[in-house]
C-alpha cells in the first residue's frame, strides 16, 4: 500500500510540475498582438527644436509606460525608444535602415504579449519612406523597420523590404526579434 501512495504522489508531482512548465511556457510564448500607437500629429508634442538647423524631436506615447522620441534632422527620421524607467535607446533608422533622406510612417506597431493581464512590449514596427533615387524626389522606398524590444536591449533587428506581404514579414520577424542580433549603424562619424 506505501509503494502505490508513494508512487501515486510521484506521479502527481510530475503531472502538476508539468502544468507548470506548460503554463510558464503558454505565458512566456503567447501569441502575440498589435497595439497601434501614433508617432505623428497632435498625439506627440515637440519637447526639443534646434535654434539653428530647425531639427527637432517630439515624444510620443507608446504602450505599457513605454514613450517615442521622434526625432527630425536634416530630413532624415529616425526614433528612439524610452522605457517606463527613462533608459533611451536610440534606433538610429538613418543608420541602420537608410542615409537617405527619409519620413516615417504615422503610426508605430508594437508587438506585445500580455502577462499577468498587462501588455508587455517585445518589438515595434515603424514605416520608413526613404527617398534612395536622387534624380528621382518623388520616388520612395518604403521599409518597414523591425525592432525588438528586451530587458537588455532595444535595437532594429530586421530591414523588411517592399513587398505584397511586408507587413506580415515584419510581423513574423518581431515576433522572434528577441533573440536577433542588432543590425549594424554604417554611419561614418
Amino acid at each position: 500500500m506505501r509503494i502505490k501512495i508513494t508512487t501515486l504522489l510521484i506521479v502527481v508531482v510530475i503531472c502538476l510540475a508539468g502544468a507548470s512548465v506548460f503554463q510558464l511556457d503558454a505565458q512566456s510564448s503567447g501569441s502575440l498582438t498589435s497595439i497601434y500607437t501614433d508617432i505623428a500629429g497632435s498625439s506627440c508634442r515637440t519637447i526639443f527644436t534646434h535654434r539653428e538647423s530647425g531639427a527637432t524631436t517630439q515624444s510620443c506615447a507608446g504602450v505599457a509606460g513605454y514613450k517615442l522620441e521622434v526625432e527630425d534632422d536634416d530630413a532624415r527620421m529616425s526614433i528612439t525608444v524610452v522605457a517606463p524607467n527613462g533608459k533611451k535607446s536610440e534606433l538610429s533608422y538613418w543608420g541602420v535602415i537608410t542615409s537617405s533622406f527619409s519620413s516615417l510612417g504615422n503610426k508605430a506597431e508594437w508587438r506585445v504579449r500580455k502577462v499577468k493581464g498587462k501588455n508587455v512590449p517585445v518589438a515595434l514596427i515603424v514605416r520608413v519612406n526613404a527617398n534612395e533615387d536622387s534624380s528621382n524626389p518623388e520616388k520612395l522606398t518604403s521599409y518597414l523597420a523591425v525592432a525588438k524590444i528586451t530587458p537588455s536591449r532595444t535595437c532594429v533587428t530586421e530591414r523588411i523590404g517592399p513587398s505584397a506581404k511586408a507587413n506580415e514579414e515584419a510581423r513574423r520577424a518581431a515576433d522572434r526579434a528577441a533573440d536577433k542580433q542588432c543590425l549594424e549603424d554604417t554611419r561614418q562619424e
